[in-house]
């Protein structure tokens, strides 16, 4: 049953030029599976019923989350659940398109509503706080700096951060060439403040950082390697806390600002699905929820007709 899953993460890795932390996705999904069934005395894709998926389904659904600290017992939530199923529908498909299994028994298993999770920004007094330039200045430092003020400038996901070289920088026309999900290229234009600070690192924190084993990669640690995701945020967390920024912040909230921003000072939303990479539109109108969010507030805030009449 491995056997299969591996052939599966082949493809997607060669043939739908998926990334690397979807296929360690997949593959933790899959492999859950293929242990359930293996302790289920099934041992053959073939012989996998659906009655047998939604055996394990239910299995996941109530079963208590691995690790979890003492307290009331917390189930799988649908957004797992979800990716659970995305999962085994996918390898499925991909089974029976190859001809490994004369039916694609997945298709009838049905998603859970996924509820859309509203991207939480940061605000611009937070921004502010966070890209103030540190001292004194440290190699390290300047990289985190201009990590950080590509990452809110640009919109760049963490992965793209990593992989950014130096030939994909064409900083004196002011832009930068981006390889993102499936390994999709795309153009994306960099601030002036960006320019400065990746101009900065590249002078006086870089050159410091390098070693004869390292890469053409923008972004090196204190070894002069390319960052690993955990360690590349690890390092921005630090900078979180030493802004005083009082509540959690996700890898994705410097993207997440950055298209928020644009959009509350009226970019068009093609614009930013572009810039963004989006492949369909519908991934970013997720951000028009929050900007309506807001201008509500606002109108509630200084309308005279929103205010309750005990306001002044």
């Amino acid at each position: 049953m491995r056997n299969l899953v591996d052939d599966f993460l082949v493809y997607l890795r060669h043939e739908r030029g998926q990334s690397e932390q979807t296929q360690k996705t997949y593959a933790a999904l899959l492999l859950n599976f293929v242990a359930w069934a293996e302790g289920s005395g099934l041992n053959d894709w073939a012989r996998v019923k659906l009655a047998d998926l939604m055996a394990f389904l239910e299995f996941e659904r109530t079963r208590a989350l691995k690790n979890q600290a003492e307290g009331p017992v917390r189930k799988l939530s649908s957004e797992s659940l979800y990716l659970q199923i995305a999962a085994l529908r996918a390898l499925y498909n991909f089974a029976e398109t190859e001809k490994f299994l004369p039916q694609n028994i997945a298709e009838n298993l049905s998603l859970p509503r996924r509820w859309k999770r509203l991207p939480k920004s940061l605000s611009n007094s937070e921004i502010e706080h966070l890209l103030q330039p540190e001292k004194p200045e440290t190699p390290a430092g300047l990289c985190d700096q201009a990590v950080l003020e590509l990452a809110y400038a640009s919109g760049l996901r963490l992965a793209e951060l990593r992989g950014a070289r130096l030939e994909h920088l064409h900083l004196e026309a002011g832009f930068l060439t981006v390889i993102g999900k499936g390994n999709k290229e795309r153009v994306v234009p960099v601030g002036r403040k960006a320019i400065a600070a990746i101009n900065r690192y590249l002078e006086a924190g870089r050159p410091k950082l390098l070693t004869s084993k390292s890469p053409a990669n923008l972004f090196l640690n204190r070894r002069g390697l390319p960052f690993a995701a955990s360690t590349m945020w690890t390092r921005i967390k630090r900078r979180v806390r030493r802004a005083e920024i009082g509540r959690n912040v996700t890898p994705h909230a410097l993207r997440h600002s950055f298209a928020t921003h644009l959009l509350e000072n009226g970019a068009d939303l093609r614009v930013i699905q572009e810039l963004l990479g989006h492949a369909s539109i519908s991934t970013t109108e997720v951000y028009t929820h929050v900007t309506s969010s807001r201008l509500r507030d606002i109108h509630r805030q200084f309308h005279p007709r929103s205010r309750g009449q005990d306001e002044g």
